[in-house]
């Protein structure tokens, strides 16, 4: 495995912990000022938004299993794919569902990337 695959493993992981704790301060680190998300409903969200849901407790993730990682390093970006098992709460109402996450990271700086792109999907 080469050194930027590592790299795009330990940003997904820190991704992931910052989800599991809401930490916005990690979050707003790991996104890009103008990212743009899909979501698994079609609607798009930016940074802000998100940074919102974690920041006020609307979205609040309790666990996230992580399964067929796949990771393709081109120059200074990277497109990681992702199946995932979120069992969290939305707005109060509990859930649990199988996703499928597509992220296109850019490389902000020598050892800094940054999620530009994110799109998610239920899985069936």
């Amino acid at each position: 495995m080469d050194v930027l695959t590592e790299l795009m493993q330990r940003c997904e992981e820190r991704l992931k912990n910052a989800m599991l704790q809401s930490d916005v301060s990690a979050l707003d680190d790991l996104l890009a000022p103008d990212l743009v998300f899909t979501n698994h409903l079609g609607f798009t969200m930016s940074k802000q938004d998100d940074l919102d849901a974690h920041r006020s407790g609307v979205l609040k993730i309790n666990q996230i299993d992580l399964s067929d990682q796949k990771i393709k390093v081109l120059q200074d970006s990277a497109v990681v794919t992702v199946q995932a098992h979120i069992i969290g709460s939305f707005n109060g109402e509990t859930s649990e569902n199988d996703f499928r996450f597509t992220r296109v990271w850019a490389k902000a700086s020598d050892d800094h990337w940054q999620i530009v792109v994110g799109h998610s999907c239920l899985v069936a």
